[in-house]
């Protein structure tokens, strides 16, 4: 059986379990689309949270960043664990107690105005269509490849996919797809890994592999892979090389991002008690390790294998010939991936031998030029978001193996873009059609609200998937980015605080709007290429990065809401008691249908 009915197999088995779920557990009442009908076990809640939480960014693009890069882009792996540990401690509990539906209904209760929930909205609509453009950057990839097709074609089929099973299904659906797209994505995450770090190490737990020897060597895996990158004119791979004051806010910008994403969240609001939320959140943490431990060690490992295939020989030896690629089944995968034009090569001096190294370095450039190699590297282009899919194919194993990868890609983009839309749908329908712009909406009504508004939001995601601006994880940091600066100083100041409601839309106003237009000034207004006064690699203010403005920009949120409302009138009383009362550890409010 050849590779491409394999991948046919395992993607086409997984599809038609995610949309049997879905239609199983499909939802009948806006309870179940919103909140699963709040019935959800912490256990399973903590499964389908990791899943939602661990996106096209986790799976299939962060290994790729740190494979490339090393060290300095373990920010992404602090970011996000530590700012699931805030969302657990700080505002999980109090938001399943507060007893609501969603983040914007919180907001415009707490902070007692209409205008403010309508502010959040924005807010959470914002940094939620901008994290899945993300997602459907990793369908495209992982579509692209498994399915032979383009990667604009594999593009418009994922989105075909997630509109088959999120519109129908809601919450409820989307719940019980999550809990399958994790145990599907674990295991393609892990089995490939547990192959290659026994290849490498003769470690099967590749955590350990990672600080263990390098099999044929002898010498510790890091050392030899530092040395092997070093020689090629690359940094360091265990080194720190960037810019610390940036590194730190970026990290910062990820962890509290982490606990402002609405789509995660919301997941809390789906359990019966106050304590379940605290006990999914744990669960969570523990599902989320298997895959976050196993990350550095799939990064490193795929580094040297890439690495010692284009220098077979070591890099003392010849580069890689065309030939051989072109007719040892070993490089078989270069061919297919430079189908979905996310890799590709050119024998730029007519030597035969197609030359890796970095070229922007003078002493390697010497180097290469002394040899006969030329003075350009000729592995033109090797996207980031194709390592992990394409790891198994690198190490050469099984072809189930590489059919379960396929698998894993796509349900960790589809159930991460499925709990992202949700989101955004719950805004639109209860948040501004039933809480603002029709109140006596008839509860069918707003059902179809909620899944137009998603049909919409997979429309503009995927227009944009097609020119996203960076790779899925920079993408998703962005978003993150975008829900620092605005969602959680809400948040927080809703539930530790006695700012009123005017610090908070101006809070939230200021932190959104200045952080969107640092970001748009460096990236391209609405995201489009060309329009862009800057860049990452020379910022505007120092050394900040528009990936790293969150922080910045959650500081002047914080800044600007307890300013304007120490000018303004307290809050009234009964507020106050709300928030007392939400802060106590016992008992938790029933939901409320406004």
């Amino acid at each position: 059986m050849d590779q491409f009915t394999i991948n046919l197999l395992f993607v086409g088995a997984s599809f038609a379990l995610y949309i049997g779920i879905a239609i199983w557990a499909r939802a009948g009442s806006t309870s179940e689309f919103y909140a699963a009908g709040r019935g959800v076990h912490p256990v399973t809640n903590g499964m389908a949270t990791a899943a939602d939480w661990m996106s096209a960014a986790s799976f299939i693009s962060m290994a790729g960043l740190i494979a490339f890069t090393g060290y300095d882009n373990s920010s992404f792996l602090m970011g996000w664990t530590g700012g699931y540990v805030l969302l657990a401690l700080l505002l999980a509990p109090y938001l399943r107690k507060f007893g609501k539906f969603t983040v914007s209904e919180f907001i415009g209760d707490r902070f007692y105005s209409p205008t403010a929930r309508v502010v959040a909205v924005i807010c959470l609509i914002v940094a939620s269509t901008t994290y899945v453009i993300g997602q459907m950057t990793g369908v495209g990839v992982a579509f692209g490849r498994f399915l032979e097709v383009s990667n604009t074609t594999g593009l418009l089929i994922g989105a075909c996919v997630v509109f088959a099973y999120a519109v129908f299904g809601g919450m409820k659906g989307v719940t019980y797809t999550q809990v399958a797209q994790y145990v599907v994505l674990i295991m393609a995450y892990t089995i490939p890994a547990i192959f290659i770090s026994l290849q490498l190490t003769g470690n099967p737990i590749p955590a350990l592999g990672l600080f263990g020897d390098h099999a044929s060597s002898g010498t510790p895996l890091l050392q030899t892979l530092d040395q092997i990158v070093s020689e090629l004119g690359f940094n360091e791979y265990t080194a720190h090389h960037a810019d610390t004051f940036n590194m730190v806010l970026f990290t910062l910008s990820l962890m509290i991002g982490t606990a402002g994403l609405p789509h995660v969240i919301m997941r809390f609001f789906t359990v019966p008690k106050v304590a379940d939320a605290r006990w999914s959140a744990g669960w969570a943490l523990v599902f989320i390790a298997l895959l976050y431990l196993t990350a550095p060690a799939v990064g490193a490992m795929a580094r040297l294998n890439i690495t010692e295939m284009m220098w077979p020989n070591g890099t003392s030896g010849e580069p890689v010939s065309v030939e051989m690629i072109e007719s040892d089944a070993r490089y078989d995968w270069m061919a297919t991936w430079q189908q979905t034009g996310l890799l590709g090569w050119e024998d730029k001096n007519g030597d035969g031998k197609i030359a890796y190294f970095n070229d922007k370095d003078a002493d390697t450039v010497a180097k290469a030029e002394a040899a006969g190699w030329g003075s350009e590297n000729e592995l033109t282009k090797f996207n980031r978001d194709i390592l992990v899919l394409a790891n198994p194919e690198i190490a050469n194993l099984p072809g189930w193996v590489i059919g379960l990868v396929a698998a894993g890609g796509l349900a960790a983009a589809l159930s991460t873009a499925a709990g992202l839309l949700l989101a955004i749908s719950s805004a639109v329908s209860h948040d501004l059609m039933k809480g603002q712009l029709t109140p006596n909406i008839s509860e069918k009504g707003e059902l179809l609200s909620a899944r137009i508004a998603m049909a919409v939001a997979i429309a503009v995601a995927t227009y944009l998937g097609l020119n996203p601006p960076g790779f899925a994880a920079q993408t998703v940091a962005l978003a993150f980015g975008l829900a620092a600066a605005s969602i959680f100083p809400a948040l927080m100041m809703g539930i530790f605080t006695k700012v009123n409601n005017k610090g908070a839309v101006a809070g939230m106003l200021a932190g959104l709007i200045v952080t969107l237009i640092y970001i748009f000034l460096h990236k391209g207004w609405f995201f489009i290429p060309g329009t862009n006064s800057f860049t990452d690699a020379d910022p505007l203010l120092g050394t900040i990065k528009s990936t790293s403005f969150g922080a910045i920009g959650a500081m002047i949120n914080f800044a600007v809401a307890f300013t304007v409302s120490k000018m303004t009138a307290p809050i009234p009383a009964e507020i106050e008691e709300l928030v007392e009362s939400v802060r106590v550890p016992r008992g938790a409010g029933a939901a409320v249908d406004h």
